[in-house]
């Protein structure tokens, strides 16, 4: 009998596709709830600060294999842990805005109690794991979690503008855990990588409440531009902007061509930057910006690493 004719074939093909159909939606309402992008931002400056205090320290990535897996893997588990927790507390407002009402703590696919539970156990096994690289690298992220989970999203969010100045803390430690895995973090490099993903998440945080303005006005949730304006948002981005100018020139270890390249970039920036005050289009222009910071700080990072390779350096 063909397969055509055979009902039971035809049932299999069905529950074949159905089993994908769950298993994709799976696999999104996690990357949704891990807020995937976010977490592989935040990884890169680890890994960045990792290698630096390697090559800084003149050691080797062979003789520290083991504590560079120790350090990824318990930095992402305390950042997706926070980042759960962000999603677990945040219900209500993804409820209303647009762009997260289909996460699954939205929509029901995974449980509060049960997302709230992975939050904790991610975040503490992920403090555990970093702390068999340095205690210090583990206060640090313990820092970033605190700051983001408590400071950030159950404090600061819906009260104060000033919100994105305190959550900014979180993402700037990331280069500090990496670096200390290794070394201690009073150096210079840790310190500058620190205070350049510190004030570029400002503008960059911006933009995303500009776009978002209105769903960000409507779930009642103190962003800049809902409580101050455009105008008043796009001052404070581009004196953020020129706060990054001078920080390439305390990196001259990583040579001319970085610092060279970095002020370019910066300088391109503060020019995208200024041509706010002459826009008609606020939201082109908020789109403009977004992309800049994307763009920005994923090559700052990678190239940081690039120049300090046996095969540059």
């Amino acid at each position: 009998m063909s397969k055509v004719m055979d009902p039971s074939w035809e049932k299999v093909e069905k529950t074949t596709v159905s089993t994908k159909q769950n298993l994709s939606t799976l696999v999104a309402d996690l990357k949704s709830l891990f807020k995937a992008i976010v977490l592989i931002s935040n990884v890169l400056p680890v890994l960045t600060g990792f290698w630096l205090a390697l090559y800084f320290t003149d050691s080797t990535f062979l003789a520290n294999w083991h504590v560079f897996l120790l350090t990824i893997s318990g930095s992402t588990l305390v950042m997706a842990g926070a980042l759960i927790l962000n999603n677990w507390y945040d219900v209500d407002i993804d409820t209303v805005m647009e762009r997260t009402k289909n996460r699954p703590t939205v929509t029901g696919h995974f449980s509060l109690k049960f997302v709230l539970t992975l939050g904790i156990v991610l975040s503490a096994v992920g403090l555990l794991l970093l702390t068999l690289t340095t205690v210090e690298a583990a206060i640090y992220a313990f820092i970033g979690w605190f700051t983001y989970v408590i400071l950030y999203t159950m404090w600061s969010k819906r009260r104060f503008t000033l919100n994105t100045v305190i959550g900014s803390v979180s993402g700037a430690v990331t280069p500090l855990i990496g670096w200390a895995a290794i070394e201690p973090g009073y150096h210079i490099v840790p310190i500058v990588l620190t205070l350049i993903l510190f004030i570029w998440q400002m503008p960059h945080t911006f933009a995303i409440a500009m776009k978002k303005s209105k769903e960000y006005s409507l779930a009642k949730v103190a962003m800049l531009p809902v409580v101050h304006g455009f105008e008043f948002t796009k001052r404070q981005m581009v004196i953020y902007i020129v706060c990054l100018l001078p920080l390439p020139f305390f990196l001259g270890a990583l040579g001319t061509v970085f610092v060279i390249i970095a002020t370019l970039m910066n300088v391109g920036w503060l020019v995208a930057g200024i041509s706010g005050f002459f826009t008609k289009d606020d939201m082109k222009w908020a789109h403009l910006m977004f992309m800049c910071s994307v763009n920005y700080v994923a090559i700052l990072f990678t190239m940081m690493i690039l120049v300090t390779l046996p095969v540059f350096s």
